[in-house]
């Protein structure tokens, strides 16, 4: 029986290994391993991608997160929404920083309900934290029109959003920063932890300059307090070099994406992501393929049994669940998608063959 995998961890390597193994030597023969040139050349890379003027290799994306809440001063007495729909980072990092995190429903594509965020409004909320969740950005101009009409700021956590774009505009540039993540399974991985702020404002900027990098300015001397969180040279040089072809990514995962739609687009018992170019407003990168499914866990057992591995984000518990952590809120639509929501492979390594053994493999689970 083949074995399919949710994520093929090692094959991000050995895809390109001979490539890959000489950009790593040749940090190594150089012995540059902390803020070189391999980093300056990712920032200015991954900025001219995104189509924004700054850009920032940090640690990890929840040091990015944090680091962007700190630059635009949200601290203690504020409140910040965001999507329970996400992973616990998104709401840490708020609570990092001193602030509360208010958690909103997810709508009916899986992002952040802007009707929802609305009603949740109060005289201590600061900003609006929109999730670029899947590869697919939220709609940020109903976003957008709460924020202007309550005066809120906009932040963005696009960890899983990297070159998916809302009315031509990538995700990660809507707000006063936007923050990705290249944790090996997101779009763009490294191998291992490491992340990126992205914001148009130079203020911002230099704070999130200093933040980054224990407080340091450019002559090296100590102005404020800061954090240890740059990104490694080394992952900075793999991340440089994945970026290049990133678009051909982009383009597989796509392809990906209209084959399972075109093989179970027309089964009632499942509920798929928006198709490619199905709504020309978004342009969707498919980070992951998340849909919803009736006897949700049959099908996962179902589909185990002949090799297929599926998951379920977040280990099947969205943030307001996290009770020890003293969230009260009820969110019944989240609950309710959080009983058949389940994501099947989605990357760039998945053979077409594969795919259609998926596609038979759930089409026989209906009787189809």
């Amino acid at each position: 029986m083949k074995t399919i995998p949710f994520f093929p961890y090692a094959d991000l390597f050995k895809r390109d290994e001979a490539a890959l193994t000489e950009v790593m030597m040749g940090v190594c023969r150089r012995g540059a391993y902390i803020q070189q040139q391999e980093c300056r050349d990712f920032d200015a890379n991954l900025a001219k991608f995104m189509g924004v003027k700054h850009a920032f290799g940090v640690a990890n994306g929840t040091d990015a997160i944090l680091i962007g809440l700190k630059a635009v001063g949200i601290g203690p007495g504020d409140e910040v929404i965001l999507p329970s729909h996400t992973y616990i980072a998104t709401a840490a990092s708020v609570h990092l920083v001193g602030a509360t995190p208010v958690l909103a429903e997810c709508g009916p594509d899986h992002m952040l309900d802007a009707a929802d965020v609305a009603k949740r409004i109060t005289p201590r909320t600061k900003a609006i934290m929109p999730v670029q969740l899947n590869g697919r950005t939220c709609d940020m101009d109903a976003l957008q029109a709460v924020a202007d009409k309550h005066g809120l700021m906009i932040v963005e956590d696009a960890a899983q959003g990297l070159g998916t774009r809302f009315k031509g505009r990538c995700a990660g540039t809507f707000g006063k920063f936007g923050t990705i993540s290249f944790y090996p399974a997101k779009l763009l991985g490294c191998f291992g932890d490491g992340g990126a702020i992205v914001t148009n404002d130079d203020e911002v900027a230099g704070r999130i300059a200093l933040l980054k990098d224990h407080g340091r300015n450019a002559e090296g001397r100590v102005v404020a307090w800061g954090y240890n969180s740059r990104l490694d040279n080394m992952q900075a040089a793999v991340l440089d070099y994945k970026l290049k072809s990133y678009p051909k990514d982009i383009e597989r995962r796509r392809a990906v994406a209209a084959r399972y739609q075109a093989g179970l687009g027309d089964l009632p018992e499942l509920t798929l992501p928006p198709a490619p170019d199905a709504d020309k407003r978004h342009f969707d990168v498919y980070q992951n393929y998340e849909l919803e499914a009736d006897r949700r866990d049959e099908l996962r057992a179902h589909l185990d049994s002949r090799g297929i591995k599926t998951i379920i984000q977040w280990a099947g518990t969205p943030v307001h669940q996290f009770k020890e952590l003293g969230f009260t809120v009820q969110l019944p639509v989240t609950d309710k998608f959080f009983t058949r929501c389940m994501m099947l492979p989605m990357n760039v390594v998945v053979s077409d063959d594969e795919l259609d053994y998926i596609v038979s493999a759930i089409r026989g689970f209906y009787g189809k």
